[in-house]
């Protein structure tokens, strides 16, 4: 499960898809309508506000919005209805980490894509979350070398 930091105009169709999908499941997580994933690190920051599902169901309406500009029809009606206006504080750090993972699955998956983002060095954040100084977050799972290089 991912649910990405950056914003989701970045992600290829697959990509985007499978948000979708990752983040359907984790409102189901967090509504309590399912046992699986219930402990996913990924989870930890929409938990930790007020009103989780809110949360979720907040960042997937930008996911929702994306799909659309896309021309794609992805099924509104799964949304839980709550909203927030509450932001989520998320590190520079753990964006940057995202971005650069995401820059290596699409040079295997989609290159043009990737092409098309090359020059951009500080990604524009989901709307959700607001950012703050700081290191990739402890959740993330990331082998050695990118938690030196992660500032």
């Amino acid at each position: 499960m991912r649910l990405w930091t950056l914003h989701p105009q970045y992600l290829d169709r697959q990509g985007l898809l499978a948000l979708w999908r990752e983040g359907l499941l984790a409102q189901a997580v967090l509504l309590g309508k399912t046992k699986g994933y219930l402990h996913h690190p990924q989870l930890d920051r929409f938990r930790k506000q007020q009103d989780p599902a809110s949360a979720i169901a907040t960042y997937l309406t930008v996911v929702h919005a994306e799909a659309a500009r896309r021309g794609y029809a992805f099924d509104a009606d799964k949304l839980c209805n709550r909203r927030t206006q509450a932001r989520i504080p998320e590190t520079s750090g753990q964006l940057l980490y995202e971005w650069r993972h995401l820059k290596a699955k699409l040079s295997k998956r989609n290159p043009a894509v990737l092409s098309k983002y090359a020059n951009i060095n500080k990604p524009t954040p989901h709307p959700l979350f607001r950012l703050v100084a700081g290191h990739v977050r402890d959740w993330e799972r990331r082998p050695a070398e990118a938690v030196r290089g992660s500032d």
